[in-house]
C-alpha cells in the first residue's frame, strides 16, 4: 500500500476530525464566556472573545465544507459542540464572576442567620414582611458569585425551610463584602464555616 494513500487518509479520518473537534470546543468555550461578559457588561473583552470565536468557527467549517464527503468531520464538528457547552459551563462556574443578591424569606424569627451573616462581614437589609398565612422576614445580601455556596450551606443550617432566590447583578456602587480569612469556624453541628473578616 501507497504511503501516501496511508498518510493521506490518517490525516483525513484521524487528524482533521480531531481538529475539527478540537476547533469547535474551542470556539463553542469562548463563545460561553463572551457571553458571561456581555451580561456583565465587559464592552472591551466580548467583542475579543467574539472574533477569535468566529475566527476559530470559520476555520473549521471550511475544513468542512471542502471535505463534505467526510462524514467523519460531522460528527466531530457536532460532537465538538456539545464538548464545548459542557466545558464552557466548568469554566463559567471556575471563573464565578460578577456578583448576585439572595433574598431569603423566613418563616421563623432570623435573628441568628442574620447575627451569622453579619459576623462574617456579609452585609445585611432585613426587613419585615406579611405572608400569606403569617408574618415573615426577608432577608438581602449582595455576595461575590465565588460565595454563593457558602452563604447557601449557612442559610440551610439556621433555616433549613427558607425560601431564598438568587439573582445576578450587573451593577454594584457600594457594599459590604468579606475578605478571605485563615480562620476556621464551625457550626453547631460540625460542620466547617470559613470565617470571613469585614473588608471592602
Amino acid at each position: 500500500m501507497d504511503a501516501s494513500f496511508v498518510d493521506s487518509n490518517l490525516f483525513n479520518y484521524g487528524i482533521l476530525p480531531l481538529l475539527i473537534f478540537l476547533s469547535r470546543v474551542g470556539d463553542v468555550t469562548i463563545g460561553t464566556i463572551r457571553i458571561i461578559f456581555v451580561s456583565k457588561g465587559k464592552k472591551y473583552l466580548a467583542p475579543i472573545l467574539g472574533f477569535f470565536e468566529v475566527f476559530i468557527w470559520i476555520l473549521a467549517i471550511s475544513r468542512i465544507m471542502q471535505n463534505l464527503d467526510n462524514y467523519i468531520n460531522y460528527v466531530a464538528y457536532a460532537g465538538g459542540f456539545a464538548a464545548g457547552n459542557y466545558v464552557g459551563m466548568l469554566l463559567e462556574e471556575k471563573i464565578a464572576m460578577g456578583v448576585l443578591i439572595i433574598r431569603v424569606i423566613t418563616q421563623k424569627p432570623a435573628d441568628a442567620l442574620i447575627e451569622q451573616l453579619t459576623s462574617l462581614g456579609y452585609g445585611i437589609t432585613s426587613v419585615d414582611a406579611r405572608g400569606s398565612k403569617q408574618d415573615v422576614n426577608i432577608i438581602y445580601t449582595i455576595i461575590h458569585r465565588k460565595e454563593m455556596r457558602h452563604v447557601v450551606d449557612i442559610i440551610k443550617h439556621y433555616n433549613p425551610k427558607a425560601f431564598y432566590s438568587v439573582e445576578d447583578v450587573r451593577y454594584v456602587n457600594e457594599g459590604a463584602f468579606p475578605a478571605r480569612s485563615t480562620l476556621l469556624g464551625k457550626t453547631p453541628n460540625g460542620s466547617a464555616f470559613r470565617r470571613w473578616r469585614k473588608g471592602k
